[in-house]
């Protein structure tokens, strides 16, 4: 083998994504923005909730989209697959609300927590444990996991359309029709039949009608609309610096043994939830996708989690909370996305979004919630690969897939659905004959026994 031959190889085992000799490019390319126009939302989300603490919204607008950029660049060169990543909802808010506002912990400190746990998490990944848990999943499990992220993203879909509302008597209830329902019941039928006809970019059309319709609306009737979150794009260009929030990590609070004792809480809590929500994501979107290997498993997965915890490292410096694998991504990978050419095509979007962002702010909750429900439906098929027959494998699969709508967490509903296979196998085996026992891996036991010690502890 020459040197010039030797060195494309090692290009090749390096960034994957080089070794691709036929890349449709044109399918890869709309995935990609498919997936950004069902998560640009993040870019006007994630100011708002973080702008709560006193950080500087103009600053986490750019800084949102550069780290949600070096994400889905690190994904798309290093593991090559489609999936993009940006701050993760929930997350941020666990960020604001609960750690800086709730218990008046300084907005540094907080990103300082991030950071760390970036670090940790890039440690997990180059000694394989997060890799050697999405494997030890079960396969029917990875199918219920697949099914219930498609009920949790529908559900944000109803929610942000309001055709859902939250009930204090029944906890959610139908909402009343109003344009924004209207507009999203019209987006999930044109989607539908488009996708019926196999008309390309059936999500994508779906999302682009739906925002004209509300920009339209908007425009008749500002005021009404302003009330229901449908906005004008206010401009074209802007660029905001991210001075005010970029490298402001508090070292010196680690000195403090209280502040310390509270930043310790805060880490382990962004590990578990960030740990099980990447897990869930990946897995779930994988499975659907037709992207798992012979036994089961997610391709390059240890690529995925570390660009992952790169991502989540770097966004901490650069000022925001953490970044996180998007579900997202499920639109992408539906409309034909499956290399890393779909999540650099997604932060290449990012990138351009700092400068055009009052165009993309202005997607209005019900155009992207249309893509939601129906990304919903077409990920719940997966339930029919499921062994529901089979009580012990069965039964773990439906708390996995109730759960996760109904606690409104991917982590959590994995955390729900990992305890009931565990527990539901390990008290089977007490008492079924040897030749009917079902074998449960160590580390979903491990796994298990790290959930329990959650609850009592957190």
């Amino acid at each position: 083998m020459s040197s010039q031959e030797k060195s494309a190889s090692f290009l090749v085992r390096l960034f994957p994504l080089l070794g691709h000799k036929n890349i449709p490019w044109r399918r890869e390319i709309l995935a990609g923005l498919t997936t950004f126009l069902t998560m640009s939302y993040i870019i006007a989300v994630n100011p708002q909730i973080l702008g709560e603490t006193g950080m500087d919204a103009g600053a986490l607008v750019t800084a949102t989209c550069l780290a949600a950029a070096i994400g889905c660049f690190l994904m798309g060169f290093i593991a090559d697959l489609p999936f993009a990543l940006a701050s993760g909802m929930g997350l941020n808010a666990f960020f604001a609300y609960s750690v800086v506002i709730k218990q008046s912990i300084p907005w540094e400190v907080a990103l300082t927590a991030v950071f760390i746990e970036g670090i940790i998490f890039i440690f997990l990944t180059l000694f394989k444990v997060r890799e050697a848990v999405v494997n030890s999943i079960p396969q029917n499990m990875k199918l219920a996991v697949t099914g219930g992220i498609g009920l949790f993203i529908a559900m944000v879909g109803f929610s942000s359309s309001g055709l859902i509302v939250q009930n204090d008597a029944t906890m959610v209830s139908m909402g009343a029709f109003h344009v924004t329902t209207i507009i999203t019941c019209l987006g999930v039928l044109l989607i539908a039949v488009l996708d019926k006809l196999n008309i390309p970019g059936s999500i994508l059309i779906g999302i682009a009608s739906c925002s004209i319709l509300g920009w339209i609306y908007a425009l008749m009737n500002p005021k009404t609309a302003a009330d229901l979150g449908i906005y004008l794009p206010t401009g074209i260009l802007k660029f905001e610096s991210i001075s005010p929030i970029a490298g402001k990590l508090a070292w010196g609070h680690l000195l403090d043994f209280e502040m310390f004792q509270s930043l310790f809480i805060i880490i382990v809590t962004f590990l578990f939830v960030d740990f099980f929500d990447t897990v869930g994501t990946l897995v779930g979107v994988s499975t659907k996708a037709g992207m798992l290997d012979d036994q089961g498993r997610v391709p390059r997965v240890g690529r995925a989690l570390m660009s992952d915890a790169l991502a989540t490292t770097a966004g901490a410096a650069l000022g925001v909370s953490t970044v996180t694998t998007f579900v997202e991504s499920s639109t992408g990978v539906l409309a034909g996305g499956r290399t890393g050419v779909t999540a650099i095509t997604t932060g290449c979007l990012f990138l351009a979004a700092m400068f055009f962002s009052p165009i993309f702010i202005a997607i209005p909750a019900c155009a992207t919630a249309p893509a939601l429900i129906y990304v919903g439906y077409l990920m719940l098929t997966s339930v029919k690969g499921i062994d529901l027959f089979n009580i012990t494998e069965g039964m773990p699969a439906f708390i996995t897939i109730a759960a996760m709508p109904l606690t409104y967490s991917i982590g959590d509903g994995l955390t729900l659905g990992v305890l009931s296979y565990v527990f539901i196998n390990l008290i089977y085996n007490i008492f079924a004959p040897k030749e009917k026992r079902e074998p449960v891996s160590w580390v979903m036991i491990i796994l298990a026994a790290l959930f329990v010690a959650k609850f009592i502890f957190m």
